[in-house]
C-alpha cells in the first residue's frame, strides 16, 4: 500500500521517500493513493513500474549499516526518478513502436481466438442440428412416401394395371428359383421390410433362410437390395444403413437418390449389367414395389408380409388400402402387364417343403 511514506518492510528499519519528490496525500479525499505526482510533470505516472524495490532483510540494523544503505536507496530513487522523467518528456520510439506492435499482436491474437471459438461453436450446433433433421426426415419418409402418394393417385385413375404383379405368394419359399433362372432371367432385386426382413431388423426371417440360400446358388452375386430405406441417398446419406445390412445378409444394397414407385431402373440396370426386363423385383407393397417393377419392365413378385408388429400405424392402414384396390381389380379381372420372358408364371410357383 503507497502512503506518504514508502514502507520497505524490514523487520526494524523504516525508509522515507526524499523530499524532493512531491507526494500529494489526498487524505480530504479519503481514498488511497495508487500515483505519485512528480513535480513540473503534466500527468501522473504509475508507481508499481518503478517502486517495487526489494531490499535485502535484515535481522539486525546498526547505525551505520541504516545510514548506508538510506544512501543507496536514494541514489537508486534520484536515478529512477531522473529516468522517469526523461521518458515521459523524451519517450523511447523504439519501446513505443515495440508496445504499439506488442498490442496490435495481442489483438489479432485475441481475434483469431475469438474467431476460433465461434467457429467452433457454429461446428457444434450446426453436426447436432443437421443430424436431428436427418434423423426426422428419416423417420417421416419411413411413414410418408409422397411420390408413392402421387403416383398411386395416377394409378388408380389411370393405369391400375400397373399394381397388378406376375406373381402373387405368400413369401419367397413359394418361388422356383431354378425354373426363373431356366426362362432367361439374370438376376433378381429385393425389397427389404417384410420380404427378405422384419421391419427395421437386419437379419433374414428365420424360415426364409433357405429359400434365400437357394436363390443365391442360382443367380450367385446377381442378387441384390433396393430399399425405400437403407441405400437412399436422402435418409441413409453416408451409406452406413446399407453397409449393415450388406454385412448381416450378404447381399448388395444398391445405392439410389429417388424413393420407389417413383424414378428409372438406371442405377439397377447399372449394377446388373442388363435390361431391367431381364430381371425379378420382388416385394410386399403394391403400390410401390410392385408399380415401380411395372414401370420399368421387371417381372414382379408380391409377397405378403410375415409381420406388422414393428410397423407404423399409417403404413398398416394404406397397406389395408393397397390390398383392397387389388383384390377389385383382380375380381374384376383386370391382368398384369405382359412379361416376354415369362408369357405364364404358374410354372415359376410351387409348394414349399415342410
Amino acid at each position: 500500500m503507497l502512503s506518504t511514506t514508502a514502507a520497505a518492510q524490514l523487520p526494524s528499519c523504516w525508509y522515507h521517500i526524499p523530499s524532493h519528490l512531491n507526494v500529494h496525500h489526498h487524505a480530504q479525499q479519503k481514498r488511497k493513493l495508487t500515483t505519485l505526482s512528480l513535480a513540473n510533470a503534466d500527468s501522473q505516472i504509475s508507481l508499481r513500474n518503478f517502486c517495487g524495490l526489494s531490499l535485502p532483510q535484515t535481522h539486525n540494523c546498526s547505525k551505520g549499516q541504516e545510514s548506508n544503505n538510506r544512501s543507496r536507496y536514494n541514489s537508486n530513487l534520484n536515478q529512477n526518478h531522473k529516468h522517469l522523467l526523461f521518458l515521459q518528456f523524451f519517450p523511447d520510439s523504439d519501446t513505443e513502436d515495440t508496445n504499439n506492435q506488442n498490442l496490435r499482436t495481442r489483438n489479432h491474437y485475441q481475434h483469431q481466438v475469438d474467431k476460433q471459438g465461434e467457429f467452433k461453436e457454429n461446428n457444434k450446433a450446426r453436426p447436432f442440428t443437421n443430424m436431428w433433421w436427418v434423423d426426422v426426415k428419416a423417420a417421416l419418409g419411413q411413414r410418408i412416401n409422397l411420390e408413392g402418394i402421387i403416383c398411386s393417385t395416377m394409378v388408380i385413375l389411370k393405369d391400375p394395371k400397373l399394381a397388378m404383379p406376375h406373381i402373387s405368394v405368400p413369401d419367397i419359399r413359394y418361388v422356383d428359383w431354378a425354373e426363373l433362372r431356366r426362362k432367361g432371367f439374370k438376376g433378381v432385386v429385393f425389397d427389404k421390410d417384410n420380404t427378405l426382413t422384419a421391419p427395421y431388423s437386419l437379419k433374414p426371417w428365420p424360415p426364409l433362410e433357405s429359400s434365400l440360400e437357394s436363390c443365391k446358388l442360382e443367380f450367385g452375386h446377381d442378387i441384390a437390395v433396393f430399399s425405400n430405406s437403407a441405400g437412399l441417398h436422402e435418409y441413409d446419406h453416408d451409406g452406413s444403413k446399407a453397409r449393415m445390412l450388406e454385412g448381416a445378409i450378404g447381399i448388395k444394397v444398391i445405392r439410389h437418390r429417388v424413393k420407389k414407385p417413383a424414378g428409372t431402373a438406371e442405377e439397377i440396370e447399372k449394377h446388373f449389367g442388363c435390361e431391367a426386363s431381364r430381371l425379378i423385383m420382388v416385394g410386399d407393397r403394391p403400390f410401390t414395389d410392385i408399380v415401380y417393377g411395372n414401370r420399368n419392365g421387371f417381372l414382379t413378385i408380391l409377397t405378403e408380409p410375415f409381420s406388422l408388429v414393428e410397423e407404423p400405424f399409417i403404413v398398416k392402414q394404406v397397406r389395408k388400402l393397397e390390398t383392397s384396390f387389388v383384390r377389385y381389380w383382380s375380381r374384376r379381372g383386370l391382368k398384369p402387364l405382359g412379361q416376354k420372358l415369362l408369357p405364364d408364371p404358374k410354372p415359376c410357383v410351387k409348394e414349399p417343403y415342410p
